[in-house]
């Protein structure tokens, strides 16, 4: 599994982790809008932790800098 992330990306992801939780603790997102946010919430944390997207290999992405 080969880094697909860069340091930016990685950022971004936790912190829409970070407001989507904080919308959940304070009971503003409720029902099933509730539960996808806070499973795309989990899928966020969880790459941004690793650094890898599966979805970026399958769409021939990444934020990561090529080395030469």
């Amino acid at each position: 599994m080969k880094l697909n992330m860069n340091t930016w990306d990685r950022i971004i992801r936790i912190l829409i982790t970070v407001v989507i939780v904080i919308l959940l603790i304070a009971d503003v997102l409720k029902g099933t809008l509730a539960v996808v946010l806070g499973i795309i919430a989990i899928v966020f944390f969880a790459t941004s932790v690793i650094g890898y997207c599966p979805l970026y290999v399958i769409f021939g992405f990444s934020t990561k800098k090529k080395i030469p």
